[in-house]
């Protein structure tokens, strides 16, 4: 198939390219050209935050598009708008954080989302997308993490634990929430195309079960090559702050569960990292290999004041 990629160069891109490729796909990318280009690829130059940035697709169609970098229904809009809709699929990235606070989980699919939610463009873009009748397939994952993540995911409690920080956590650590590797979503996105059920369907896609906060910081020392035991944990009340607004803290303030029940089964598909690998391997291949720079720990001190 003849693909274009919205970006393809960094964190859900980079592995995402590598399936395309050895399945034998036609891969066209998008990008502004500041990232190095995989071997085997058409570039095409573009910044989609601009109005003329996306130019370079005018006249161009292609069998599927990958919009992993899309935030509103007129990002994903103004791509069709310059190459009209997609032969086979539109696949989309979007997030668990569409959904509402619920007091029943994991949440499944059909969960309520929540309008006032900063993700609440990406379930606006895949209302358009069915209104309009444009197949496609959107993911919900809820953490993503993993090698070459820019998002302050693993990386904020590997830095602590490094550094020999204490590492702030809510309450008692009991809170569960849910990671994701980057791969795992990278593998589902790429199959998705080879399935006719994944039609206009969306999927959660993350690990099939949760951890708590002290399980993930327990797990994210033993990454590092640290005796969790060793690991200082000091409290912070998150009563007062946005359980959303992840500023001081980077995850959810409440348990954030999804079920990938549906994923399983219409795309027979299970994640190749459990958390304890996944985390090992984003330390390996990321955390230890960068340079080495004095990280700004100075929001800590406000979650432990509130």
């Amino acid at each position: 198939m003849d693909i274009l990629m919205m970006g393809g160069t960094r964190f859900v891109g980079r592995p995402l390219v590598g399936h395309f490729l050895r399945a034998g796909h036609t891969v066209t990318l998008l990008t502004r050209g500041k990232q190095p280009l995989p071997d085997g690829v058409e570039h095409l130059k573009g910044d989609r935050s601009k109005p003329e940035g996306l130019a370079a697709l005018a006249g161009r169609s292609f069998d599927v598009i990958v919009d992993s970098s899309g935030r509103t229904q007129a990002d994903t809009s103004a791509v069709i708008a310059q190459t009209g809709a997609p032969r086979h699929r539109l696949v989309y990235v979007s997030s668990a954080g569409v959904y509402s606070d619920n007091s029943r989980l994991p949440l499944d699919e059909e969960a309520p989302t929540d309008p006032a939610s900063r993700h609440a463009g990406k379930a606006e873009t895949e209302d358009w997308l069915r209104s309009e009748g444009i197949p496609f397939t959107s993911f919900r994952p809820t953490y993503i993490y993993g090698p070459g993540n820019y998002n302050p995911v693993e990386n904020w409690f590997f830095d602590r634990i490094v550094a020999g920080r204490p590492v702030p956590i809510p309450g008692d650590g009991t809170t569960i929430t849910q990671l994701g590797h980057v791969e795992d979503l990278a593998t589902a996105m790429a199959r998705c195309i080879e399935v006719d059920a994944a039609t206009n369907r969306i999927y959660n896609c993350t690990d099939t079960k949760g951890v708590t906060f002290l399980g993930l910081v327990h797990a994210a020392a033993r990454a590092c090559g640290k005796d969790p035991e060793q690991v200082e944990l000091r409290s912070f009340d998150p009563s007062g702050l946005d359980p959303k607004a992840r500023k001081a803290f980077p995850l959810r303030l409440t348990h954030f569960l999804t079920s990938v029940q549906r994923l399983q089964q219409e795309l027979a598909w299970s994640p190749a990292f459990d958390l304890e690998s996944g985390l090992l391997d984003s330390y390996s291949k990321d955390h230890s290999q960068r340079q080495q720079v004095e990280s700004d720990f100075s929001r800590d001190q406000s979650l432990f004041e509130a």
